[in-house]
This record gives structure tokens, sequence and C-alpha cells, in this order.
């Protein structure tokens, strides 16, 4: 076994933030996404929700 540590690669994202409660269907099923809440697209096309407090955390928005 090979031991090592990795950063994940910036790949950017498109994300909005919901004005309102709403399902998304993700890879592992539906997902409920309060509003307030950031909903992310994959570069393959895959959506997930993340909270605020933890999409603030862990990105940062840019410009186009």
């Amino acid at each position: 076994m090979y031991k090592a540590k990795a950063v994940k690669k910036p790949i950017v994202v498109e994300v909005y933030q919901t004005d309102k409660p709403v399902d998304i269907k993700t890879l592992e099923g539906t997902m409920h996404a309060n509003k307030g809440d950031w909903i992310i697209t994959g570069v393959d096309g895959e959506q997930w929700p993340v909270k605020d407090s933890i999409f603030r955390k862990t990105y940062k928005l840019v410009e186009d």
C-alpha cells in the first residue's frame, strides 16, 4: 500500500443559492435543500445541496 497526501484540484463548478426549499436529484437519491442552501453542479452535471455555513467554509465565489 502506498500512502500519500493530496489536495483537491481547483475545479470551477456552477452554483446557485436557492430562495425556497427544493428537492434535488443527486447520485445518492433525492436530497432536500432549504432556503439559503447552495446547489452545486459538478463537472459531469451531477448536483448536490450544501448548507450555507459549510459552503462558506469550503468554497470561494469567483468572477466570470
